[in-house]
């Protein structure tokens, strides 16, 4: 699995960047077939009055997006809760997935290895072909996903699996981006353009 690391408004330590390795490892141990590689954001508030330390993982899983963010007052005790509430999403997402892509054809991909990546390490191209590299302005954080075609259904599952309140999805078959979003008094809500 590759994994990066990123600091924001702290000094990543070794002993930080070990504790946060050996948690996700610990987490991802029995999803490893499924998981490629994991984005780990390590963040403290500015303001010392927001005692507020965050940590935030992406994972991209077979093609799939899974996000968990956790904070607290303690950055160890919020890689701790990531960590734990990543693998209950890994495992709610191989549950579902096993349950619904048995076929014939289905075949796990080889196991892995680990590696952690020290911060500056090159981005992945792939996701910058064609596009030029330019500071956006302050505030603004891009980013960039391939969007395969996919059902409301799918795009509720994906939703489920980011820890977002909406998510943004290419539609199956009009193939038009829409969004689908948690509405404020249960279930969910799509939005579309009209024609």
């Amino acid at each position: 699995m590759k994994l990066l690391i990123h600091g924001r408004n702290l000094e990543l330590t070794p002993a930080l960047r070990e504790y946060t390795q050996s948690k996700l490892e610990r987490a991802i141990q029995h999803f490893e077939d499924m998981v490629k590689e994991a984005d780990v954001h390590l963040s403290v508030a500015r303001n010392p009055s927001v005692p507020q330390q965050t940590a935030e993982v992406t994972v991209f899983a077979n093609g799939t997006v899974i996000r968990a963010q956790e904070r607290s007052e303690n950055l160890y005790a919020s890689i701790d809760l990531v960590a734990s509430k990543l693998c209950r999403q890994l495992r709610r997402y191989k549950e579902r997935h096993s349950d619904h892509h048995h076929s014939p054809g289905h075949r796990a991909s080889s196991t892995p290895t680990t590696e952690a990546v020290i911060d500056e390490a090159p981005i992945d191209g792939s996701l910058l072909d064609g596009k030029e590299a330019h500071l956006p302005s302050p505030g603004v954080r891009r980013k960039y996903f391939t969007m395969p075609p996919m059902s409301v259904e799918q795009a509720r599952h994906q939703l489920d699996l980011i820890d977002h309140d909406f998510y943004l999805f290419r539609e199956q078959e009009s193939g038009q981006l829409q969004v689908i979003y948690r509405r404020n008094h249960g279930g969910y809500g799509v939005i579309q353009a009209r024609d």
